[in-house]
This record gives structure tokens, sequence and C-alpha cells, in this order.
């Protein structure tokens, strides 16, 4: 029997341990079952190039609670160890025999999916326990040991013949204040949890099977049943698979165990695979997203050689593509001791790099494998697209392949299609492209009327992002400007070279603009008189379009230096000075009734732009029923 000390450096690291290493005690159990998957996958290495001479059979992991005992108990049939490395592996706190295991066989085991990396992961069973037991067999022919340590640095170390068996059983007593720890839904769920796809199947009791019934069975017969292990988890997930061993169908199944609580189908998938200049695996799934940027629930989870670490990806996954959902599992990123968050490294930022590359290539290839099926997904995906473009250069040098820009009419352009069939209606004067569109097309109808009328285009760009996507086209092309359609009248939407009738003269025009004005008396409306065709609205209120685009970023964050405060409500109202209306002003002496039809009209150009609220509406169709009654 052997007694001594751990070799530890300061008089008691457990309770630094217990405090300060791990940040949420339930972690325990996934860093012993990573010990214990990676026992059994050392085994299967050594059996694999021949140094191990023992059959590696189809070993499992098992954990069982015992809650009359206190315990609970992880075993497994891997590799076990001799007294001689209990001494060097747990003696020794954090020296990681997965590492010097791994450098070892570094020629044969790159790919063996060993999980060890701090050499800590033990120590963490301390948290909830106030004594800890192994008893382990080494595969090689020596006697099985048995180690206790109550959380002292003082152990015991002896051999025993209680384990006959190849492989460890840790024995955690569980501590009065961590009891919850012997509760069989707090152990399944954290199992799910942490190790619902550990590559070694995961014991977890027992559950009663069905057992099919003979095809000669008769009709009353009764099938029998019989008590099997219950598997908690899927040792072989989608992103272990190479993607020409799987259908959409393994796919939706993946995604549906990922996510159980999801009953819609994701719209495609995206399998990571790469294996130079680093390590990494995975699924995405584009969920049906339409506009909504406030997707907290049924993150991306990462793991670590399957091991899940944390659904907090920020800064390995881009920012725009937070909004989709699957797995990401990569050995080569970096994790604090705890493997409870990222830290920062240059191979975060290449992975990120990565992912938007395989994104923005998986788009062009959807699109160009089958347009009408990605038209008609286009609205549930394009609030990705479009945040991508505007937060990730290298994403948005590629979006020209596969962004769709949608008309009012249900048809989508990709920007070189949008360019060739408008460059000849839509050059203004200057030779810049002016690009029209609506943000509502029922608000918005009968100023997308009017521009399809004169021939035009009008786009429907709906998304709450989209003032930031124009303003980033609108710097990265040339010679471009979108255009909203009602911020301002259809002939100053795109200036041409085009004779102006005036009916009015100088003076009269300067009468009208005074009644206008003295009539309203608004500060919210800008008054402009414009020649338009004499069939054309008498009033039409627009919303300059630099105030409204300032507006509507500022509302989703951005803005610049205007960032900082409220816009004010402006207007331009647009009177059409050959109007018949006009005429009707001016030759209208009476004051009062001529304010009378100035209002009104002004009622009715509000009304189209849905801006007659509250008591004016009321007043205005008490207006309208008496005009009826005269």
């Amino acid at each position: 029997m052997t007694k001594g000390n751990i070799n530890v450096s300061v008089e008691n690291i457990f309770p630094l341990i217990k405090k300060f290493l791990y940040s949420d005690h339930e972690i325990f159990l996934r860093e012993l079952i990573s010990n214990a998957t990676d026992a059994t996958l050392k085994l299967k290495h050594l059996t694999s190039i021949g140094e191990a001479k023992v059959e590696y059979g189809n070993p499992k992991l098992e954990v069982k609670i015992d809650k009359e005992n206190k315990t609970l108990r992880i075993i497994d049939q891997g590799i076990g160890m001799t007294g001689e490395e209990v001494e060097k592996y747990i003696n020794q706190v954090a020296f990681s025999g997965a590492e010097e295991f791994l450098e070892k066989y570094k020629d044969t085991a790159k790919d063996s999916g060993i999980i060890g990396h701090f050499g800590l992961g033990f120590y963490s069973a301390f948290m909830v326990a106030e004594k800890v037991e192994i008893l382990t067999k080494s595969y090689k022919d020596e006697p099985a040991v048995r180690w206790i340590c109550d959380g002292s640095p003082e152990f015991t170390l002896e051999e025993t013949t209680d384990k006959t068996d190849r492989g460890t059983e840790i024995i955690l007593h569980i501590a009065e204040d961590s009891i919850e720890f012997l509760e069989e839904g707090k152990i399944r769920e954290l199992l799910l949890k942490y190790n619902k796809f550990m590559p070694v199947p995961i014991k977890f009791g027992t559950k009663t099977h069905t057992l099919p019934l003979p095809e000669d069975a008769p009709e009353d017969a009764v099938a029998e049943t019989e008590e099997v292990d219950n598997i908690i988890n899927n040792p072989t997930p989608a992103w272990t698979i190479a993607p020409s061993e799987l259908t959409n169908e393994d796919y939706m199944k993946f995604y549906h165990e990922l996510y159980p609580m999801q009953f819609e189908e994701p719209l495609f998938n995206i399998h990571l695979n790469v294996d130079y200049p680093f390590n990494l695996t995975g699924v995405l799934f584009f969920p049906k997203l339409s506009n909504n940027l406030n997707i907290e629930k049924d993150k991306i989870q990462l793991y670590q050689n399957q091991v899940f670490v944390t659904d907090e990806v920020k800064g390995i996954v881009p920012d725009f593509l937070m909004l989709l959902r699957g797995v990401i599992d990569s050995p080569d990123i970096p994790l604090n001791v705890s493997r409870s968050y990222l830290q920062a490294d240059g191979a975060v930022k290449k992975i990120s790099s990565y992912i938007t590359k395989k994104v923005a290539d998986k788009m062009s290839s959807l699109i160009n494998e089958n347009r009408e099926d990605y038209e008609k997904k286009w609205n549930d995906i394009k609030i990705v697209i479009e945040y991508g473009i505007v937060t990730e250069e290298k994403f948005a040098e590629k979006a020209d392949k596969f962004t769709l820009y949608p008309t009012t009419d249900g048809k989508y352009f990709l920007w070189n299609e949008l360019e060739e069939k408008i460059k000849l209606t839509q050059t203004d004067k200057d030779g810049n492209l002016v690009v029209l569109y609506a943000s509502n097309a029922d608000e918005q109808h009968s100023y997308i009327q009017s521009a399809k009328d004169k021939g035009y285009e009008v786009l429907l760009l709906d998304s709450h992002i989209i003032p930031h996507v124009i303003q980033k086209l609108e710097t990265s092309k040339e010679k471009i400007s979108f255009v909203r359609v009602d911020s301002d009248h259809i002939n100053n939407l795109i200036k041409k070279d085009e004779p102006i009738i005036s009916k009015l003269n100088e003076t009269e025009k300067e009468s009208l603009k005074k009644n206008v004005e003295e009539a309203i008396s608004d500060a919210k409306f800008t008054v402009q008189l414009e020649d338009l065709d004499s069939n054309d609205a008498p009033f039409t209120i627009t919303q300059p379009e630099f105030m409204r685009r300032m507006k509507d970023m500022q509302t989703t964050g951005g803005g610049g230096m205007f960032g900082m405060g409220g816009f004010p409500e402006m207007y331009n109202l647009v009177v059409n000075s050959n109007s018949e209306f006009a005429n009707q002003v001016l030759q209208t002496e009476n004051t009062e009734e001529k304010e009378g039809l100035i209002k009104y009209a002004l009622d009715l150009a509000k009304l189209s732009q849905n801006l007659l609220k509250g008591k004016d509406l009321t007043d205005f169709i008490q207006k309208s029923y008496q005009h009826l009654n005269k």
C-alpha cells in the first residue's frame, strides 16, 4: 500500500479548482466522460496499430446512480491505468495524459479523436464530491489499483482484487451541497446537454424494448419485451460522416435531434469539412427567418471532438451567420482551461473566414443548381445575405453572384441582370443608374403604379436593414443611386433632359405657393411647386430620400454622425402647378373657402400616405359626408 502527498505547488489546490477554475459545477460530468472517452479511444488506437494485444470489442461508457449510498459512478472499458500511471497522471496535477499520448503517437494518432487537453478535468470531480475513488485495471497484465482522496492533498493508493475487467471506474461520493447530481433527471439533462454526440456509446440505465411479432403470429398475440441498455447518445452524428454518405432525410433527422422543439424544416444545410490549415467539421442550417433579426434560442453549438462546449460562438462564427443553426466542431479552437469559452487567437479568425467563404460558395451553388427553388426561398434567407453584405467585406465581394433583387411584380434579378434591364430607361441625364424601390407594396401602391406607368422597374426591398444595404451598394458600385418611389414626384425621381411646359407665370406660381403655405401652416411640410402633367394629382406628399433613409438607419443601428438624436418628421408637399386645382385655388377669392379647398386636398394627400390619423381623420370623414349631403 502506498501513501503520499499529491504533487502540487500550493497548500491545497482543490478549493481553487472548486471556486475559480470552473464557473459551472455541472461540467464535472462532461470532463469525466471526456476522460473516459479518451481512455476508450486510446485503446482503440493501440489495438489498431498492434501495440495493445487485446480485443477492443464494442466498449461503452456507463453512468450509474446509487442514491442510497450517495454515489455517482462513471465506468469505462478503455485503456485503464497501472499503479505507476495513477501516480503519474492523477497525483501530479495538470499533467495531461492525453497530451503525452498524442505527442508519443503523433504520427499515427492525429485522427484518433482524443479530447483531453489540460490534464485538470478529473479534478472537477471535487466540485461536487467530498471523496473520490478510482478503481482501475490496465490493458497491460498488471494488477488493478484503487486510489482514494477526500479533497485534501493526501491520497491512498493500493492494489485491489475488486476489479478484474479492463478499464476505469470513477466513484464520486456526492457532497451534501450537491445532492441534485444524484437525481436521474438531472444527470440525464447533463448527458444530453454535453455528451449527446460523444463518439463512444454511453449507457444510462435500461429501457424496455418490444420484440417484433413473427409473421405468422395470431391477431391477438402480444409482443414480448426485453430490457436493453439505454444508450443516451448518438456516437456518429451527421457532421462526423462524409456528405456523400448522407441524404437530405439524414440531415433533417439530425436537425431535429439538435433542436427537438423545432417543428419546421430548415431550408437547406451547409456541410463544413476542412483539415488544413486547421481542423473543422460541422453542419449549418438555414432556418426560415423572414425579417426576424432577434433569434436567440436554438443557437449554433460549438463542440470540441464531439464534446459540447458552448452555444456562445461569437468570434468564431461571423455575426451575420449567428442567425443560423447547427454545429461546429474543431479541436483547434483555443479555449480557456475549463473549456467554457473562446480565447482570442489567429486560428479563430481563419476559421471565421473559412465559414464565411463556405456559406458564400454554397449560396452560389444553390442558385446555379435550381434558380426557381432559390427564388422561392429568398424571403426566408435574405436577412442573412443582406446582413452579411453590410458586415463582412469578403462576403460582400461575392454577394452579386447570389443576391436577388425582387420587383413589386414578383420577378427576381441578380445585380447584373437588373443593370441590363433598367439601364436604358432608368439612367438619368448625368449618366447615373437610378434604382427605384418600395419598402411596402400596399402603402406605396400609388407611387409604384406611377413608376410602372412610365415603364420603370420598382424593386421591393422590405427588410429592416435595407437602408444599410443600400448605403453599402451605393459606395461600392459606381454611378448608381437608390431612390424610394415615394421620395419625390415620379418626374423628379429620374431627372431627364426633357422640356417642361408651365401653364402659370412666375407671379401666379408665387401667389399659389403663398396661398398653400398660409393655409397649411405646418412646419413638417415644405411646399414645392412642380410643372407636372395636368392629369397628375394636385398634391403629392413625399419624404426626402436622405432624411428618410437616415431615419430608417437609425432605427436599426447606424446613421453615422446623425445617430445621436431623433430625426424630425419632414415631408415635401409637391403642388402640381399645371393641375386644374391650382387654377381653382388662384381663382377663389374667399379666403376661408380657399383655405378649406387646400386643407381638403392636403388631407387627401395625407390619406394616400397613411398620415391622416386620430382627430384629423375623424374630421376629414365628417367633412366628406357633409360634401355628399350638399
